[in-house]
């Protein structure tokens, strides 16, 4: 008897084990990826240049920092958020990346985002601003990116969307990928909360924590800024030394959001009162006797009037502090902005000569965008940091060892 073949499946017999077709129509969107608040993405916002010592400073804080474009990296909580916005000195924001989707075009980012769940990240009862941006993205209209992302908070959420909202949702597409993040922090963190009169073209906050750093002050030493200005450079090497912490004085977009445990940030913010010492250690002077009042009246509103003094001086009367060698920082006028540029030469030679004559062991932080004019001083500057961005302009820190 002949053997039988062995039996052929058909091309049109699909396999048990063969994944399912989808059902005829139009398929539901997947739920667009939220992060876990417990373990998220926390975002420190940097001023272009200072990525590095910010980095710096927030491993010296316990967290595990890696340097990103535009700022520094770490996973963490909310508590983690409250705790960055309260001790960290040297970001402009603090951002929480609350989750990501696809999205290939308007019609899909409405869907995804009238799928997200909103209501853990967000009130209904706090207006929300958008702010948007498209990089090499199918979606490539920031303002179409608000409208339809707007319209999904209203909708789905209840809140409203206002310019002057007290909370901003950033959205970024970037290789089609949205990416929403939430600025915890409201103003710019350089608002500290105690400066209401400023100098001209003044130093921020944040800036001088990062450039202090950089020259290696830690609070135990000395300081003196011979042009203080509004005494930023002299104010927050004050608070360095007090142990203050930046936030202290001010309140946070993270306030206005879910979840906030009031009890527990009261507890993360109590700190006792540090007592100042006999005599200041962080020294301001200038020849403006408006920059001296302005700059006191700023030091009494942080709580530093006895750790800081402010004296109506011209470079050619300075005087070094008493006590141990320490750390003069500057930030002069480049011309750029302040004035021309030609007696501005003068100046800087006027200043080195005196740093030199009376300031044997300290050693000298300078801050400008102006090479030649840091060369004016005479001074034995080290190779220059890199380029940051101040006020429309590149300035750099230039650094001496001791003199």
């Amino acid at each position: 008897m002949k053997p039988r073949a062995p039996k052929t499946r058909s091309a049109k017999t699909p396999s048990r084990h063969a994944a399912p077709k989808p059902p005829p129509g139009p398929q539901p969107e997947p739920a667009p990826l939220a992060a876990d608040p417990a373990r998220m993405e926390i975002f420190l916002v940097a001023t272009p240049g200072l990525e590095e010592p910010l980095a710096e400073e927030a491993r010296a804080l316990g967290w595990d920092a890696q340097v990103q474009p535009g700022g520094v990296s770490f996973i963490g909580g909310w508590p983690d958020v409250w705790r960055a916005n309260l001790d960290i000195r040297g970001a402009t924001r603090v951002l929480a990346r609350i989750g990501a989707f696809r999205a290939m075009h308007p019609a899909q980012l409405d869907k995804r985002a009238r799928r997200f769940p909103w209501a853990d990240w967000l009130r209904p009862d706090v207006p929300i601003r958008i702010e948007a941006s498209s990089r090499k993205s199918r979606i490539y209209h920031a303002g179409a990116i608000t409208q339809r992302v707007g319209a999904a908070l209203r909708d789905s959420l209840g809140a409203s969307v206002a310019e002057d909202a007290p909370v901003t949702l950033k959205i970024r597409i970037e290789d089609d990928l949205c990416t929403l993040s939430l600025d915890t922090s409201g103003e710019s963190l350089h608002r500290r909360g105690h400066k209401q009169a400023v100098g001209k073209a003044p130093m921020r906050e944040t800036m001088a924590a990062m450039f202090l750093r950089q020259c290696g002050f830690d609070g135990a030493e000395p300081v003196l800024d011979p042009m203080c200005g509004s005494g930023t450079f002299v104010i927050e090497a004050a608070e360095i030394a007090a142990g203050l912490r930046p936030g202290r004085m001010r309140h946070f977009a993270f306030e206005r959001l879910p979840g906030f445990d009031a009890q527990a940030w009261q507890a993360m913010r109590a700190a006792a009162v540090p007592s100042a010492p006999a005599q200041p250690r962080c020294h301001g002077s200038d020849r403006d006797p408006g920059a001296i009042r302005m700059s006191r009246e700023n030091a009494e509103r942080a709580g530093l009037e006895g750790w800081t003094r402010f004296e109506n001086r011209a470079i050619a009367e300075l005087e070094r502090p008493e006590g141990p060698p320490g750390l003069v920082i500057i930030n002069p006028p480049y011309g750029a902005r302040i004035g021309n540029k030609g007696p501005l030469f003068g100046l800087h030679a006027a200043l080195g000569e005196v740093l030199r004559d009376r300031f044997r062991g300290w050693r000298v932080g300078l801050v400008t965008s102006e090479a030649p004019l840091a060369r004016a001083t005479g001074l034995p500057f080290r190779e220059p940091g890199p380029y940051v961005a101040h006020g429309g302009l590149k300035v750099r820190l230039w650094q001496t060892g001791p003199l």
